[in-house]
C-alpha cells in the first residue's frame, strides 16, 4: 500500500520555504561583490539574460519533475530511468558536505551576533578573526585542536535543524519559514535605510553600480552571471525537487518558479546596496577610496564590517546584531532545507521513519562537522566550497538538464507544468533545456578546470587540492554509484 506522501499546509508556505533555500550567504556577501567586480550596473545585463535562460527554466524543471513523480531527487531521476539515480544521489552527497561546512559558518555568525553587543573582536579584526577566534594553524593539513566555542555553536546549528526537520514538512519547516523568512527581510530592510543614510554611502553605491558597457563584452562577466544565478537558487542540491514533491497535486509549478526566483533576486539586490552603503562610510571615515575597503565572502562579514562595526558608536553595535543575525536567519533556511533534502532521501531508500532518519542524519553530521570546529577549519571550508559548487553542483545540474532534455524530453515536464498552471510556457523552455542551459553550463565547467590549472586554486599545494576538493568529487560520483546499486526497501517505491 502507498504511503500517504507529507504536503505543505499552504502554497505561501512551500513559497517562502523555497525562498528561504534559495536566499543564503552568498547574496550577501557574494552577489555584491559579483555586481562590483563584473562591469557595476552592466552587470545585470547578463544576470537577468542568466536568470530567465537557466534560472527560472530550472527551477521549473525541477519543480516539475519533484511534483510529477513525487519524490526525492534520487527517486524521481530513478523513476524516470533507474540508470539515473546515481545522478539523484550525487548532489545529495554533496549537500551532506555542504552542510557540514555551513554549520560552522553560521556557528561564527552566531558568536559574532553576540559579540557585537560589546564588539569584543578588538581593533584589529582580521588578527581576532584568524588568531585569536580561530586560532588558524599554519597549513591545511595541520591539525592541533578543536575550537571549543566553534564546536559548541556548530552542535547549536545541528540541534535547530534536528528540531525543525523531526517536526516534519508542516510543523517544522513551513512554521519556521514563516517566522524566519519575513525577519530576515525586515531586518535587511532595516540595515539598508540605515546604511544609505550614512555619511558616504553614495560614494559606495556610486562605485557599486556605475556601469563598465564593455564588461558586457566580456565572456567571463556572463560566466560569471550564470554561476551566481546557478548557485543563489538551490539548483542541483536535490532540494528544490524534494520541496515541490510536497505540493498537492493542483498547485501553480510556473508562478511558484518566478516568484521564487524573483524574491531571490529582491533580496540580493538589498544586499548589495545595504553592503555597499556601509562600505562607501568605512571608506569615507577612513579617507580612503572604496576600492580599498571592498572585499567579499568571509572576509567582508567577519573582518571588514567588525571593522566598520567598531568605528560606529551605538549604531555599530545595533547594525553589528543586526548584520549577524540575518547571515544566521539566511543561512539556518538553507541549512535546514539541506538537512530534509538529504533526509527525504535516505528515509526513501532505506524505508527509514522521518523521526529516526532525521535523528541519525543531525548525529552523524554534527560528529563530522567537528572536523570544521578544529584550528584548519578554515582551509576545509574554503576548498571543499569551491570544488562541491564549481564542479560537484554544477555537474549535476548539467546532467539533470540532459536527462530532461535529451531522454525524457522536455515537453513531457512542460505538458505536466502546463495543466496544473494560472499561465503556460511555451516551446521556448525546451529550447532554453536542451540547448543553452547545458551550453552554459558546460562553458562554466570548462572555464574552471582551464582555471584550476593554470593557477591551482588559492596557491594551495597539491596534497590539499587532491585531499579535500578533487577526492570530494571522486566520493561524490562513486558513493552516488553505490548507493544507487542498493535496493529501494520503502513501500511506495
Amino acid at each position: 500500500m502507498e504511503k500517504q506522501r507529507e504536503q505543505w499546509n499552504s502554497k505561501f508556505g512551500f513559497i517562502l520555504a523555497a525562498i528561504g533555500s534559495a536566499v543564503g550567504l552568498g547574496n550577501i556577501w557574494r552577489f555584491p561583490y559579483e555586481v562590483y567586480s563584473s562591469g557595476g550596473g552592466a552587470f545585470f545585463i547578463p544576470y537577468f539574460c542568466a536568470i530567465f535562460t537557466a534560472g527560472i527554466p530550472l527551477l521549473i524543471l525541477e519543480y516539475g519533475i519533484g511534483h510529477k513523480y513525487k519524490g526525492s531527487t534520487p527517486k524521481c531521476l530513478s523513476l524516470i530511468n533507474k540508470k539515473f539515480e546515481w545522478i539523484g544521489w550525487w548532489p545529495i552527497i554533496s549537500s551532506s558536505f555542504i552542510l557540514c561546512y555551513y554549520s560552522m559558518i553560521l556557528s561564527w555568525a552566531v558568536k559574532y551576533a553576540l559579540m557585537s553587543f560589546n564588539k569584543t573582536w578588538g581593533a584589529d579584526t582580521n588578527k581576532f578573526f584568524y588568531e585569536d577566534f580561530l586560532q588558524l594553524s599554519s597549513s591545511p593539513t595541520s591539525f592541533n585542536k578543536i575550537v571549543l566555542p566553534i564546536a559548541i555553536g556548530i552542535f547549536v546549528i545541528w540541534l535547530f535543524n534536528w528540531a525543525v526537520c523531526y517536526k516534519g514538512v508542516k510543523k517544522g519547516i513551513e512554521k519556521t519559514s514563516k517566522i524566519i523568512l519575513p525577519l530576515l527581510f525586515i531586518i535587511m530592510f532595516i540595515i539598508v535605510i540605515k546604511g544609505v543614510t550614512l555619511d558616504g554611502a553614495a560614494k559606495g553605491l556610486n562605485v557599486l553600480f556605475e556601469p563598465d558597457w564593455n564588461a558586457v563584452k566580456n565572456p567571463e562577466i556572463w560566466i560569471s552571471a550564470y554561476g551566481q544565478v546557478f548557485f543563489s537558487l538551490s539548483i542541483g542540491t536535490g532540494i528544490m525537487m524534494t520541496y515541490s514533491s510536497y505540493l498537492p497535486e493542483k498547485t501553480d509549478i510556473n508562478n511558484s518558479a518566478f516568484m521564487t526566483a524573483f524574491a531571490n533576486c529582491g533580496f540580493e539586490f538589498l544586499s548589495a546596496i545595504g553592503v555597499f552603503s556601509i562600505l562607501g562610510a568605512m571608506a569615507t571615515m577612513q579617507n580612503v577610496p572604496v576600492d580599498e575597503v571592498v572585499t567579499s565572502g568571509i572576509g567582508l562579514a567577519f573582518i571588514a564590517f567588525p571593522n566598520v562595526f567598531t568605528h560606529m558608536g551605538v549604531w555599530g553595535n545595533i547594525l553589528g546584531v543586526m548584520f549577524f543575525v540575518c547571515l544566521v536567519f539566511a543561512g539556518i533556511t538553507s541549512s535546514v532545507s539541506l538537512t530534509e533534502a538529504i533526509s527525504a532521501a535516505i528515509g526513501e531508500k532505506f524505508d527509514i521513519p522521518r523521526k529516526k532518519v532525521v535523528t541519525a542524519i543531525c548525529v552523524i553530521g554534527f560528529v563530522l562537522s567537528l572536523a570544521f570546529a578544529t584550528d584548519a577549519g578554515l582551509y576545509l571550508l574554503d576548498i571543499m566550497d569551491n570544488y562541491i559548487n564549481n564542479y560537484g553542483i554544477v555537474c549535476a545540474g548539467l546532467l539533470e538538464a540532459v536527462i530532461v532534455g535529451w531522454y525524457l524530453k522536455p515537453k513531457t515536464v512542460r505538458d505536466h507544468v502546463n495543466k496544473i498552471s494560472y499561465f503556460r510556457i511555451g516551446s521556448w523552455w525546451d529550447v532554453i533545456i536542451k540547448y543553452i542551459t547545458p551550453g552554459m553550463l558546460i562553458i562554466t565547467v570548462v572555464q574552471s578546470i582551464i582555471k584550476e590549472f593554470q593557477t591551482p586554486y588559492g596557491g594551495y599545494d597539491t596534497l590539499p587540492l587532491l585531499l579535500y576538493g578533487w577526492l570530494v568529487i571522486v566520493i561524490g560520483i562513486i558513493g552516488a554509484h553505490i548507493i544507487s546499486k542498493c535496493r529501494w526497501k520503502s513501500s511506495d517505491k
